[in-house]
């Protein structure tokens, strides 16, 4: 009876080791597919959208580009219906006058990536940025490199009587899948809006390939603020 005792305590005591050294253990980054940069030449008269490539070779594959398919169909915006990818620290970026920022985990810019995202925004550029799977450190990440890039500027909290949230779909509030509602934070350089920012997901990934996210704490209307940001900015 004591040697069985003494047998199932030792079990149970590698059991415990065991939970323990993999709860430890650190997580191992996921490998995300870096998208090659379009080289695709620019069509007049049609709106191009980046996605972008930073940090060297990060970029995002759970930002779902199927708004800009339900913009050009709900607008007379004649957008492109898939995203460009483009390299923050490139020329090719300012050709581009809208582009989604997004990934996971901690990241720090280039130099030559913060002067890019800087010359971006205040020379007509615009940025709608959220984490994948609403992760902290990104949105931590994000929150230190614009304040970098543009200390004089903050982002602060956009209302819901902003018309961003009326210009086409009517949208009230910002319930999330965990219940909550969320507020979206705006950058902005002489009045003019130039970032839109969620720590919440807006990455509407129902509707992105090849994407193993769950999105997170993802805002339930993702796609129709989404369609909403897009028209406001090319609008006004």
């Amino acid at each position: 009876m004591k040697t069985k005792l003494r047998l199932a305590t030792l079990l149970l005591g590698s059991l415990f080791a065991f939970v323990f050294a993999a709860s430890a253990a650190p997580k191992t980054p996921k490998v995300v597919p870096v998208p090659v940069p379009s080289t695709a030449p620019l069509e007049p008269g049609v709106v191009p959208c980046g996605n972008l490539i930073y940090a060297g070779n990060r970029s995002s594959v759970c930002f779902a580009d199927k708004f800009l398919t339900d913009a050009a169909k709900d607008t007379t915006l004649d957008v492109e219906k898939h995203f460009r990818a483009v390299r923050l620290d490139s020329d090719g970026l300012f050709d581009l006058p809208f582009c989604v920022f997004s990934g996971e985990e901690t990241f720090t810019l280039t130099e030559r990536e913060r002067k890019n995202l800087r010359q971006y925004l205040l020379n007509g550029g615009f940025l709608l940025s959220s984490p994948s799977c609403s992760n902290e450190a990104w949105d931590k990440s994000l929150r230190k490199e614009i304040e970098l890039a543009l200390p004089e500027y903050k982002l602060t909290k956009i209302p819901m009587s902003h018309p961003v949230f009326s210009v086409l779909n009517k949208i009230e509030t910002l319930k999330c899948k965990k219940g909550n509602v969320a507020l979206l934070e705006g950058l902005e350089v002489n009045g003019r809006l130039v970032m839109i920012h969620s720590k919440e997901g807006l990455n509407d990934v129902g509707n992105a390939k090849g994407c193993c996210c769950c999105g997170g704490n993802e805002i339930l209307t993702s796609a129709a603020v989404n369609v909403n940001i897009l028209t406001y900015v090319l609008l006004y």
